[in-house]
């Protein structure tokens, strides 16, 4: 047992990750396997202290977590938090971030509530002088690592200190992330802006004082919650909704109030204001928008680019009879149109020799586990099966993604 009192302390465990002694661990784990845990930390406490083989095995683990979201190679390099892994940005949406502030010419900026430092990253590859501040003397300490191992440290300054006590009034610009966890005993997502930390009423009045500004929230903010001043973006990557972002100052003159950006590309669909568009039978294809879109509010847009029709008025299924391409949107053929029937659908299933099932849903309560359970696909076929209401009615809709 360790007779050092800050043995235990997480901020003292982790700069001895930094020291030869922690690097020669971290090296031994790069192959690291989980399976393998218990043989693999009886094998290095033979030869290291049993506290710093532990902190070496949470940061392999935490290495693995983080390559979905820094791919490998970075990830092999940084130092991570749980907490930071869980609310760090992907690199690919972190790097169209900062290509949008370099673009509006910011060469220097606070990132407040900074983590464990990816976003200050994308920003220095994208050669803006970046102070990055966090209250957390831990998140600090990994962050600065970070910089350090990807070779970033000339532009990254980090500050451990409170964000509300920060002057950001010598920078371009400033970015903020406030904390959105801490329910459920702090592990669970925080819905309500106000509950952030700090609160996002703080972070807008930041915001408002700088030149330039973009404050990272929750995807599911209600639109009510946009402030009038500010433009908000919603942003996916592969199809998967990753964040919106309420851009001030000089991001915001002149740009569309509302915005949805898709990546890989990027592609941008600004709000046009359009009305809701009207409803009608379902035609031979069907679009599913992009979770951006759908949280921007921007159906309409997708509506009138393919020349559709919605299928019902409180469903996100837009309807045509032609096929318009569009990248806004995921296009099926549909086959089918059913009134929701779990036997007529197996037999139609049977029927078709369909054993690979797609389900997807939308105003229904039926999970799609249970229905797959329920009609038993089997065969070589592939189908897509919506479950949904068209016209307030509980429909099936059959058919395959259009290419």
């Amino acid at each position: 047992m360790s007779t050092n009192p800050a043995a235990g302390d997480p901020l003292s465990v982790f700069r001895r990750l930094l020291t030869d002694e922690g690097q020669a661990l971290l090296a031994k784990l790069r192959s690291y396997d989980p399976g393998r845990e218990l043989a693999v930390a009886t094998r290095l406490r033979r030869d290291h202290p049993a506290e710093l083989v532990s902190a070496a095995i949470a940061q392999a683990r935490l290495r693995q977590r983080a390559a979905a979201k820094f791919g490998a190679g970075d990830a092999a390099r940084m130092y991570f938090t749980p907490d930071g892994v869980e609310q760090a940005t992907r690199a690919s949406v972190a790097a169209y971030r900062a290509g949008r502030f370099a673009a509006l010419g910011v060469r220097s900026l606070a990132d407040l509530c900074c983590g464990n430092g990816g976003d200050a990253i994308a920003l220095a590859r994208a050669g803006i002088e970046v102070l990055a501040v966090d209250r957390s003397p831990l998140a600090c300490a990994v962050a600065r690592a970070n910089a350090g191992a990807l070779g970033l440290s000339d532009l990254i300054e980090v500050r451990c200190a409170d964000v509300t006590e920060v002057d950001a009034s010598g920078f371009d610009a400033v970015f903020a992330d406030p904390a959105r966890r801490g329910g459920r005993g702090g592990r669970g997502r925080i819905f309500d802006p106000e509950a952030y930390s700090p609160p996002l009423s703080w972070a807008v009045e930041a915001a408002r004082r700088a030149p330039l500004a973009a404050l990272k929230v929750a995807p599911g903010i209600p639109h009510e919650a946009v402030p009038q001043d500010a433009a908000a973006q919603w942003i996916s990557d592969g199809g998967d909704v990753k964040e919106a972002v309420l851009w001030f100052g000089a991001a915001s003159r002149g740009a569309p109030r509302v915005r949805a950006t898709l990546l890989p590309g990027p592609r941008t669909l600004d709000s046009a204001g359009l009305p809701d568009p009207p409803c009608g039978p379902v035609g031979r294809c069907l679009y599913e928008p992009d979770g951006a879109v759908i949280r921007a509010h921007l159906v309409a847009e997708v509506a009138e680019r393919v020349g559709g029709r919605l299928i019902d008025p409180t469903i996100a299924y837009v309807t045509s009879d032609e096929y318009r391409p569009t990248p806004y949107a995921t296009a099926y053929e549909i086959t089918d149109t059913l009134p929701f029937n779990v036997k007529r659908l197996k037999a139609l299933l049977r029927e078709r020799g369909v054993g690979t099932l797609t389900v997807k849903k939308r105003g229904s309560a039926v999970e799609p586990e249970e229905l797959r359970r329920k009609v038993k696909p089997s065969g070589p076929e592939s189908a897509t099966v919506f479950l949904t209401r068209v016209a307030g009615a509980p429909t099936m809709l059959l058919g395959h993604p259009l290419r």
